[in-house]
């Protein structure tokens, strides 16, 4: 939430609840959608990947005017599959503490993505 406070201007909120981005349109999707405890990548190649690369080509492919904010390399790969002339793709480092640093921070993501929006009339998101 630094990030957005530091692009934006919001104030951070008091909770992590993301229900406000949902019902705004906005989607989090990882490309692995479950994980053992305490063990990053135990499901990968178990066929999520199938499911998460089919959501974003039918996306990609039936609307308009979208914004796929990759973060991170195995996001940034997912990129092959999106039309950048009818999106706006934006990439940039993991946001994690051990990567955040090389390129995530200031990266300006969310004021850009409010910025392609509305250039669309369509309605800003409220980070």
């Amino acid at each position: 939430f630094h990030e957005i406070k530091n692009d934006t201007g919001t104030d951070i909120p008091l909770t992590g609840d993301l229900t406000r981005w949902a019902e705004q349109g906005v989607l989090l999707l990882n490309a692995t959608l479950t994980v053992r405890a305490h063990l990053a990548g135990s499901h990968q190649n178990k066929g999520w990947e199938t499911f998460t690369d089919a959501a974003i080509r039918i996306l990609a492919e039936e609307r308009s005017h979208l914004v796929f904010i990759l973060w991170g390399a195995y996001a940034q790969r997912k990129g092959a599959f999106i039309d950048r002339i009818r999106h706006l793709v934006l990439s940039s480092a993991h946001p994690s503490p051990l990567s955040a640093y090389n390129g995530f921070f200031n990266n300006k993501h969310f004021s850009q993505t409010n910025a392609y929006l509305k250039s669309y009339g369509n309605t800003e998101i409220v980070w």
